[in-house]
């Protein structure tokens, strides 16, 4: 299965980003087999539409689940429309993130963790 996991930096040692549409990369991995590519958010200093372009993304790259630290409402509707799972509310590395995944021990967020910005 392929999810996404948002990340500080480029491999799997990176500490997991607390941020999804503004994350610094986007760790898409198989869990199967935990080869992954390292995409660099564009999204990352966008002055606005972060979220929903981030989940864009994912999206065209048929993840199945993201996890991360937290998501917004804008994010949160954008992956729950194309049947993405969301799991927040995670820290530490990626490669312990993805673990964690593995085992059962994350559970999909049915709601966002931030509130919506003001225009």
């Amino acid at each position: 299965m392929k999810i996404c996991v948002t990340s500080q930096g480029d491999n799997l040692d990176a500490q997991v980003d607390p941020r999804f549409g503004r994350c610094q990369y986007f760790i898409i991995v198989n869990t199967d087999t935990l080869e992954f590519e390292a995409v660099k958010n564009p999204n990352m200093d966008a002055m606005g539409g972060a979220g929903i372009q981030s989940g864009q993304i994912m999206a065209n790259r048929q993840v199945k689940a993201v996890v991360t630290g937290n998501v917004g409402l804008n994010a949160f509707q954008t992956l729950n429309a194309a049947g993405i799972s969301v799991l927040t509310g995670v820290s530490g590395n990626v490669r312990q993130a993805i673990e964690k995944y593995k085992k059962g021990e994350l559970k999909p967020t049915q709601v966002p963790t931030t509130a919506a910005k003001s225009a």
